[in-house]
């Protein structure tokens, strides 16, 4: 796994501003999220609405024809795995407006619902929208259902957003919780291995079986067609990059887990970069593009850091 470091990734963020907007039912959803909307389309800036399928019908009605001027996503299929949030939605909106224009837009990443498995991936996922965006031209409000939501998912809240708005209120007022950091390494836990896994041990001059190996595994467990071919790219590019950047060889394994197979590579190399996976890589750049591809492709993915090696786990939908 590649080495580069991040420097200082969580400092002063001005001018972004990621505020938590807190909901207990539709009304107050509407009531946070439309006065947003529109004053970003008074103020001639780019809005985007990343959110879960039943609230973006709630926003889309409620805009009626100003809709058109908005950038809709459902979160459940362009969000379902958190690592491809701020490559493959926020920075993809925001990086193709101009420069120096404020971009709006509302993320809903966490939803009753996500599973105790996703969650740890949703939670660092808010909490490195401030390192990824930090000195940007840009708003990002991230709603909470706090009368759905577990309690540790709203006071995860609290620690990944800077400031957050409560019910009734349209004033963003400071956390006095925030700590990013903390989150990121909270939920930094290991990966403990499987024991009915497949296992293959590979090196650079396996590393074309360990590909065979994964997608015929991939196949008897269920994969097929699209999500086949997406398996095999994902197992090719993190084995080969654990023997370029993780000591020249690794662990691959494999295995079936409610509706997936879980794909899974570990070797010793130490993944320092908190946001590798999560830039947009320029068209001109020479590599470093695996973990990017590996969170474009697959449901979810999972990462342990430690000072002795990193995991990489991956869940493809059968």
């Amino acid at each position: 796994m590649t080495t580069t470091a991040v420097t200082e990734p969580f400092g002063p963020l001005d001018p972004f501003a990621h505020p938590a907007l807190f909901y207990r039912d539709e009304q107050e959803y509407l009531d946070g999220t439309l006065p947003f909307v529109h004053a970003g389309l008074e103020a001639g800036e780019p809005v985007a609405v990343a959110v879960p399928g039943k609230n973006l019908t709630l926003i889309r009605d409620a805009l009626g024809d100003a809709a058109e001027s908005v950038r809709l996503l459902d979160m459940r299929e362009a969000g379902r795995n958190p690592g491809r949030i701020i490559p493959g939605v926020l920075r993809a909106f925001a990086d193709a407006q101009p420069d120096g224009r404020r971009v709006r837009i509302i993320g809903e990443p966490v939803w009753a619902g996500r599973s105790d498995t996703e969650y740890p991936a949703c939670a660092q996922h808010e909490a490195l929208i401030n390192a990824a965006f930090r000195g940007r031209t840009a708003t990002i409000l991230c709603p909470y259902d706090i009368a759905r939501l577990p309690e540790h998912f709203v006071a995860d809240a609290y620690a990944t957003h800077p400031t957050v708005i409560h019910p009734g209120s349209d004033v963003a007022r400071e956390s006095g919780a925030y700590a990013p950091e903390d989150v990121v390494s909270r939920y930094n836990q290991p990966l403990e291995p499987v024991r009915e896994a497949l296992t293959f041990a590979f090196d650079s001059d396996s590393l074309s079986q360990a590909r065979h190996v994964a997608v015929g595994e991939g196949v008897r467990l269920g994969l097929v067609g699209v999500k086949r071919e997406d398996l095999a790219l994902a197992a090719a590019e993190l084995t080969t990059n654990s023997v370029v950047h993780g000591g020249g060889a690794g662990v691959l394994r494999l295995w079936a887990e409610e509706g997936y197979v879980v794909c899974e590579v570990r070797d010793e190399g130490r993944l320092a970069d908190v946001l590798a996976g999560r830039r947009p890589v320029p068209r001109d750049q020479r590599g470093g593009r695996g973990m990017l591809l590996v969170n474009l492709i697959a449901d979810l993915v999972r990462v342990h850091r430690s000072d002795s090696g990193t995991t990489v786990r991956c869940w493809f939908a059968r």
